[in-house]
C-alpha cells in the first residue's frame, strides 16, 4: 500500500521535527506498529527526511483544543517536548489557525500546556509546574538537604554526582567545568539507561557561567545527542536554582542558541521563551 504524508519541518535551536496533520493524512487507519516504523524511517538523516522527532496535530473538543503526540527519533513517544511545542506553535501560526498573543492551550501526555506568540514570531510556554518528588520524575534517587532528587552513579572509573527533576519527563543534571571536553557521544546512552532512572531519561551536562547564564548539552532520551532541549533547559534551570547557583530568571545556552527560563514562584509554573523556524515542506511514503 502506498500513501504519500504531506509534511512540514520545523526547527527549535536546531533540535528539528517533521509535523503531521493527523486529520488530513489519515493517520488513524495505521496499526501502531507501522507508525513505529514509519517514525524510525522520516527521521533517519539518511535515508528519510532526517529529524530529531515527530510531532502528530491535531484539534480535539468544543474548545478546539490542540492535541500534540510527540515521537522520539527511535518511534517510542515521548510525554513533552518543549521545543517541539514551540515548533508546533510557529506551523500553527503559519497554518493560519491562530493569532499573535492568542493563548493556545496544548493537550500532550504530560498534561495541558498553555503557549503564545508575539509579533517577533518568539514562543513562550508554559511549562507547568516542575517534578522534585521522585516517584513523580520517577528516580529512585533520594532527596537532599537542597529539595533535589540527587545521588552518585559510578561509570567508566568515573563517580558522577547527578541531580533530577522532572519537566512531564524525567532529566538528569550532572554539574561540570569543562563542559566542551565532556565525552557526551560516549556517556550518554549508559546514563540515559540506568538503574536510578526506571523509565530511562534524558541527561544533561551542565556549567554555570553567571548567575544569569547557564551553559549546557544534552542527550535526549530516544533521540541521543541533540542541539537543544526544552524541557532539559528548564530542569537544568530549576535544579540550578534549588541549588542557590541562578537567579529565577536564567538564558540557558544550548548547542543550538538559547532560551529563556524563568520560574518565578517555587509552588507555580516555568516559562520557556524562544524561537521555531520553518525549514521546509514536502511528502513522503507512509509504507514504502
Amino acid at each position: 500500500m502506498v500513501q504519500m504524508l504531506s509534511f512540514y519541518k520545523y526547527q527549535g535551536l536546531g533540535n528539528d521535527f517533521i509535523i503531521l496533520d493527523e486529520v488530513k493524512n489519515h493517520l488513524s487507519a495505521f496499526s501502531s506498529n507501522e507508525f513505529k516504523l514509519f517514525v524510525r524511517k522520516a527521521c533517519n538523516r539518511r535515508f528519510g527526511i532526517g529529524a530529531d522527532g515527530l510531532i502528530i496535530v491535531s484539534q480535539t473538543g468544543v474548545e478546539r483544543n490542540i492535541n500534540m503526540k510527540i515521537f522520539n527519533s527511535d518511534g517510542s513517544q515521548a510525554e513533552m517536548c518543549g521545543n517541539g511545542i514551540r515548533c508546533l506553535v510557529r506551523y500553527l501560526l503559519d497554518m493560519n489557525q491562530i493569532s499573535h498573543k492568542q493563548e493556545l492551550r496544548i493537550s500532550t501526555l504530560a498534561g495541558l500546556i498553555k503557549a503564545s506568540i508575539d509579533k517577533d514570531k518568539f514562543v513562550t510556554v508554559d511549562m507547568g509546574t516542575p517534578s522534585l518528588l521522585p516517584r513523580e520524575i520517577p528516580t529512585l534517587l533520594s532527596i537532599g538537604d537542597s529539595g533535589v532528587p540527587q545521588g552518585n552513579i559510578n561509570l567508566e572509573g568515573q563517580t558522577f554526582k547527578v541531580f533530577a527533576a522532572g519537566m512531564g519527563n524525567p532529566h538528569m543534571i550532572i554539574y561540570t567545568s569543562d563542559l566542551q571536553n565532556i565525552k557526551l557521544e560516549n556517556l550518554g546512552e549508559k546514563l540515559e539507561k540506568n538503574r536510578f532512572f526506571p523509565a530511562d531519561t534524558n541527561v544533561h551536562f551542565v556549567q554555570v557561567c553567571t548567575r544569569k547564564l547557564l551553559q549546557v548539552r544534552v542527550w535526549e532520551r530516544g533521540s541521543g545527542v541533540t542541539l537543544a532541549c526544552g524541557t532539559g533547559a528548564c530542569a537544568c534551570a530549576v535544579v540550578s536554582h534549588k541549588l542557590g547557583l541562578c537567579d529565577v530568571g536564567v538564558d540557558v545556552e544550548l548547542p543550538g542558541g538559547k532560551l529563556y527560563i524563568e520560574w518565578p514562584l517555587e509552588e507555580g509554573s516555568v516559562y520557556m521563551k524562544g524561537p521555531a523556524e520553518p525549514i521546509f515542506t514536502g511528502e513522503i511514503n507512509l509504507l514504502s
